[in-house]
């Protein structure tokens, strides 16, 4: 294992080599460029063994992959913001066809107006397309994440696509200190992908052909089924992560300092670093407060997140996304996910890094503060904005 001063996208990019995959397509779009850069310079100086396929756009790059993916390759593909909406309809092909594909997606605000800002709107709004999503706080984090990415949608219960989402900029292209691990320890942890792929090379056949209703809905059923198994796989899988390189990232959800706590914080992505140190300073002026962060939003882990805020009155949960609805994405899980517990916490929502705002400890402490009234808002509390005037909001 070496020590090296590594980008979240470079982060990636050793992360697919160290995973030996056979095919890779992109199309270049910022702030995910530099991952698939980095990725054709392994190819071309001889230190990944893949085929890498240059295409005309993101939904081809996709299309690619899953078709690789059903001959029986390991494969990945990269992007951001609009490019991941043009791959939507491949979304649902990935996750219908039980497609292992790895993604990396450098979380950056959608149109109009262009913004290259870390914003969570893109991956969020592919939340329901049967993909299993990560988010990452930290560039070690990428880079294991991915790894574990690969083992677990390649399990056997699993069979499902991935996401491994970073923030763009933030960690994109922000370096700090990665452990990176050797070749012969990956390949013990992940070894070559078994079993041969739904298509085989010259044999006449279809992938996703017609089917009518009484046998479409068993085809959701199953895919159902194996989102369900993904927790309980994730934990067999870090468990074996743990043994092999001596780390672990926590499961689903990170619980932190929430020991005694009558108010939490709840977070995804870079902002867990902010919300965290908030929380110590606090912690050492009396407060009882601590910290949940979400690593796995996709299947949401309901009962983790029940467990982990048991005993909580209040519950502030920052969304680096807007989405329609009475709150944000990732409150309105963590709403459902505590509807049926005894005592049912205060949840508010806030808005906050929108579009690639700073959040920074003011806005985390201001966010707590607001939690101290002890209402909540009819809709999201949208952070270092002036509020709209009355008739605005009254249309």
């Amino acid at each position: 294992m070496t020590l090296e001063v590594l980008s979240g996208n470079r982060a990636q990019s050793e992360a697919v080599r160290l995973a030996r995959v056979q095919v890779v397509a992109a199309y270049p779009i910022t702030p995910q460029t530099t991952i698939v850069e980095a990725i054709a310079d392994h190819v071309a100086q001889g230190r990944l063994a893949a085929e890498f396929v240059r295409v005309e756009s993101e939904h081809s790059a996709l299309q690619v992959c899953v078709s690789a993916a059903a001959l029986g390759a390991r494969t990945y593909t990269a992007t951001s913001s609009q490019g991941l909406l043009l791959m939507h309809e491949l979304l649902h092909w990935a996750s219908g066809a039980r497609a292992p594909v790895v993604m990396g997606v450098v979380n950056r605000a959608v149109a109009p107006p262009w913004s290259a800002g870390a914003d969570h709107t893109d991956s969020l709004a592919q939340r329901d397309t049967g993909w299993i999503q990560f988010y990452a706080e930290t560039n070690q984090e990428v880079l294991d994440t991915v790894l574990e990415a690969y083992r677990l949608s390649e399990d056997r219960a699993v069979r499902l696509p991935a996401m491994v989402c970073e923030d763009a900029f933030y960690l994109s292209h922000t370096v700090e200190p990665v452990e990176v691990p050797t070749a012969e320890a990956v390949d013990a942890f992940l070894p070559a992908r078994v079993g041969r792929g739904i298509l085989v090379p010259g044999v006449p056949s279809r992938l996703g052909s017609f089917t009518g209703p009484e046998d479409y809905v068993r085809f959701r059923r199953e895919e159902a089924a194996a989102m369900a198994r993904v927790v309980p796989t994730l934990r067999v899988v870090e468990e074996e992560f743990c043994r092999s390189f001596g780390r672990t990232l926590g499961g689903p959800v990170v619980p932190y300092r929430l020991e005694g706590a009558t108010t939490a914080l709840v977070t995804i992505g870079t902002a867990s670093t902010t919300a965290r140190g908030v929380v110590d300073e606090l912690r050492r002026q009396g407060r009882a407060i601590g910290l949940l962060k979400i690593r796995l939003l996709r299947p949401f882990p309901e009962a983790e997140v029940r467990a982990a805020l048991e005993g909580v009155d209040r519950i502030g949960v920052l969304d680096r996304a807007w989405t329609f609805g009475p709150t944000g994405a990732v409150a309105a899980e963590v709403r459902g996910a505590l509807y049926g517990a005894p005592r049912r916490p205060l949840v508010t929502s806030f808005l906050a890094g929108i579009g690639g705002r700073d959040v920074t400890p003011g806005l985390v402490r201001r966010a707590v503060e607001r939690l101290d009234v002890g209402s909540a808002d009819d809709g999201p509390v949208w952070m270092d904005l002036e509020p709209l005037p009355e008739e605005v909001v009254r249309g």
